[in-house]
């Protein structure tokens, strides 16, 4: 069967093309009945547009670059499908590409899309400081949105978790449950979000002990860190374990049930993200969630904003509010609401 063309569906409507290409775009207010009898007509022939030629009109592709740092990493999948599913809705599509971690391999991913013209990037940056130089360029061709984590002041618009504040929640419920020798197990390098959760460790760290901001140990976001940070810190006899993810954390606890170690009985266990697995595992994580779909929402509202013409305006930067949620890896506090969540911080736009 040939393709369904606009004029098929003008003749079976009785209105002009002009008036079907109209009602099937959207691009302006056409009477209801006569909207109606577009949009039957176009149903029963099966009409699909042609996004090709109407890239070739518009000179847009209905297309949005993400490139993001390792997809095995289970929150990125979550964020991917929320992110499908919001730039859906407003009729785009998603070209996905995982750098690995690898700030090379991210920027010849970010050529790529632009070569592949792309309407817009989503970029979640490997590296704070060696990521900075290709999205840069990239923020000066096509609207960008930075997500998760930054790569410094006046680059893109950007929207994250306040990872401050995730801490804080982490800290406050260990310091209700009246644990002190705490003991920081990060990622080292300059991703902006460990950057972020290793400092606000240290600057919170210390109303429980003054020794606890020294208490650190450094590897990546990894299961594999998360086992062999436990015995490199433990001869310090830490009663709180506070990962930098949730990954760090389940490998934590894989290696403390091996040492024969009591959770949370003799050691808390807490991460960061809320991914599937932290509420599988046994006992269940204490973590600090992120709000995926809010954040999946803001970058795709980021981005139409752009895409509208909002090009020269002040760049924005969103932190949105996380929650912590109690499991089984850390002593019940008075603060625990219920079914186990507190919620604190705000979200916030500069």
């Amino acid at each position: 069967m040939a393709d369904v063309t606009l004029r098929d569906v003008a003749r079976a409507s009785g209105c002009s093309v002009a008036t079907v290409s109209r009602v099937l775009a959207g691009t302006r207010p056409v009477g209801a009945e006569t909207a109606r009898r577009v949009r039957e007509a176009a149903d029963a022939l099966g009409y699909r547009p042609n996004h090709a030629a109407r890239a070739l009109r518009g000179r847009r592709s209905g297309t949005v670059g993400l490139v993001l740092p390792q997809i095995t990493n289970p929150f990125y999948p979550a964020l991917v499908r929320e992110l499908t599913h919001a730039l859906h809705a407003d009729g785009r599509a998603v070209l996905l590409a995982d750098c690995d971690d690898d700030p090379v391999a991210e920027a010849e991913y970010v050529a790529d899309l632009l070569s592949r013209r792309v309407d817009a990037l989503l970029v979640i940056p490997a590296d704070e400081d060696r990521s900075r130089e290709a999205v840069a360029a990239a923020a000066a061709r096509v609207p960008l949105v930075l997500m998760d984590r930054g790569c410094g002041p006046g680059v893109a618009d950007s929207v994250a978790v306040d990872n401050t504040a995730g801490m804080a929640l982490v800290l406050g419920h260990l310091a209700a449950a009246g644990r002190r020798r705490v003991c920081f197990l990060g990622a080292a390098g300059t991703a902006s979000a460990a950057a972020e959760r290793r400092g606000a460790y240290a600057a919170g760290a210390g109303a429980l002990d003054p020794g606890a901001p020294e208490r650190v140990a450094l590897g990546d976001f990894s299961v594999e860190w998360g086992r062999a940070a436990v015995d490199e810190v433990w001869p310090a006899r830490p009663d709180a374990l506070v990962c930098a993810n949730d990954l760090i954390a389940i490998g934590a606890l894989q290696r403390l049930q091996q040492l024969g170690v009591a959770v949370p009985g003799e050691v808390a266990v807490t991460g960061f993200d809320d991914i599937p697995m932290a509420a599988l595992s046994a006992p269940g994580v204490t973590t600090v969630r992120q709000p995926v779909a809010e954040l999946a929402a803001e970058a795709a509202h980021l981005l139409t904003l752009r895409l509208s013409g909002e090009t020269g305006g002040p760049q924005r930067s969103i932190r949105l509010a996380p929650t912590l949620v109690v499991r089984d890896s850390s002593p019940r506090s008075r603060l625990a609401g219920p079914r186990g969540a507190e919620r604190e911080a705000t979200r916030g736009t500069t």
